[in-house]
């Protein structure tokens, strides 16, 4: 099997970013030869998507003008938080609440590269083995940000958190539709789903070995805009 459905959450205020993102939403702002969203659409198209959901708040128009300047050969649809940000979960289940199979969610703030895609295809075998939500996640030590401190820990697969913490969540993860059952907040984090998740350990993780680059703050564009080409 493989997954056909994809969503990029593309809707933050960027004010971390500021002042490039007074004029240019984040996920737009170019590194190297291309910018941040359209590594994440080529990512996800490379593996086979064919539906793309890209969720939009801040200057949206600009972000569709740039969809529909690239002819991509996925069908990109847009889910419009203009009026009500939804934060990342509610985000990702209104945009998806379409889909009724797996869909991989992408958080374009990492640079995504074609050495993500066998990793990608990784993931997609461990979800459709465990039939579990699964997150990429990366040792923090491979982080350019040093100051990145983890978001959970990875032992035989199964994903859990504690003080620990010694794996970053790169913004590459496997869902469906249940993984929302338990939800009846229409603006929520994806933490809240974590959580559960975590609790029921029903949620699963494979490592990633790439070198992890998240574009968060200006200065650390400023930084990564040297050595990505």
């Amino acid at each position: 099997m493989k997954i056909k459905h994809g969503m990029i959450l593309a809707a933050g205020l960027g004010k971390r970013m500021q002042p490039i993102t007074l004029k240019t939403p984040k996920p737009l702002i170019q590194v190297g030869n291309k910018n941040l969203l359209e590594r994440a659409i080529e990512l996800l198209i490379n593996h086979g998507i064919e539906e793309i959901v890209i969720n939009v708040h801040h200057l949206p128009g600009q972000i569709k003008d740039f969809i529909n300047s690239k002819k991509y050969e996925a069908k990109i649809m847009i889910s419009d938080e203009q009026n009500m940000l939804l934060d990342t979960g509610g985000g990702i289940l209104h945009a998806t609440k379409s889909f009724e199979k797996p869909f991989i969610a992408v958080n374009p703030d990492t640079l995504w590269s074609d050495a993500y895609c066998n990793e990608l295809k990784d993931l997609e075998d461990l979800y459709f083995k465990k039939k579990k939500p699964c997150l990429l996640l990366v040792n923090k030590k491979l982080s350019f940000d040093s100051s990145f401190k983890g978001d959970f820990n990875l032992h035989d697969g199964v994903i859990s958190r504690d003080k620990s913490n010694e794996y970053i969540f790169t913004g590459l993860q496997i869902l469906d539709q249940n993984a929302f059952s338990s939800i009846k907040d229409k603006i929520f984090s994806m933490n809240k789903i974590w959580n559960y998740l975590i609790k029921e350990n029903s949620l699963i993780g494979h490592e990633s070995k790439q070198k992890f680059y998240h574009l968060n703050t200006k200065e650390m564009y400023d930084k990564i805009s040297n050595l990505i080409y």
